[in-house]
């Protein structure tokens, strides 16, 4: 496998603009991460107001993942049985329903904004996602939510897999741990410079077609 050597922690849309087949993926932003739970991902509030420009620009053309876990873990096989023994209190027989959904502020999008569940990391997994991009004839996916190093990557890695253009909104991101979120940053801008760009939230605003 190559090395990537294009310089590293380089900004911005290094492949040329964006057409109008774009699509932002906001990944995970719920109510479980954003309140009180065992799960809290404590940057949201700070990023959350560029998640909503993002989705402001074109509800139609976002589309937002939710986590959602078993029954029990009992439900759970292979390792993840073991991740639901760790914490009992977000399976679905314990958790509060109402904190599955995705923050009031990004719910108000939805619809035009279209909704996928998942019950792992990766949207990519059960392959519904690749069937509404085929539909919509998507060749760039716009990414943002929770968590950097956790979701968010299963997302980008299933999209450099299937050959589209990747774009993440760096501060449209969050996580719950500062170094791993700043390290992952710098593998997205390096390792992955020939399949990621990395941006801010107000530049790629202005490049972005409605």
């Amino acid at each position: 496998m190559a090395v990537d050597d294009a310089p590293g922690n380089e900004i911005g849309l290094r492949f040329g603009p964006i057409g109008e087949a774009w699509l932002h993926v906001c990944v995970d932003m719920q109510r479980m991460f954003a309140e009180a739970t065992p799960w809290t991902a404590a940057w949201m509030p700070r990023v959350l107001p560029n998640v909503v420009r993002l989705a402001e620009r074109g509800p139609e053309h976002t589309l937002f993942t939710r986590f959602v876990p078993p029954p029990s873990a009992d439900d759970a096989g292979g390792t993840w049985h073991r991740y639901y023994l760790r914490w009992p209190m977000m399976t679905l027989e314990q958790l509060e329903p109402g904190l599955l959904e995705l923050v009031p502020e990004l719910a108000a999008f939805a619809p035009p904004a279209r909704v996928l569940d998942k019950r792992v990391y990766s949207p990519w997994f059960e392959g519904r996602l690749a069937g509404v991009l085929g539909e919509l004839a998507v060749d760039t996916l716009i990414v943002s939510g929770t968590e950097t190093e956790v979701c968010v990557l299963a997302t980008v890695l299933g999209a450099i897999d299937h050959g589209y253009r990747v774009i993440v909104v760096t501060d449209a991101i969050c996580s719950s741990a500062d170094p791993t979120h700043d390290a992952m940053l710098g593998i997205y801008q390096s390792r992955f410079g020939m399949q990621v760009e990395t941006i801010e939230t107000m530049d790629l605003l202005g490049e972005l077609k409605p």
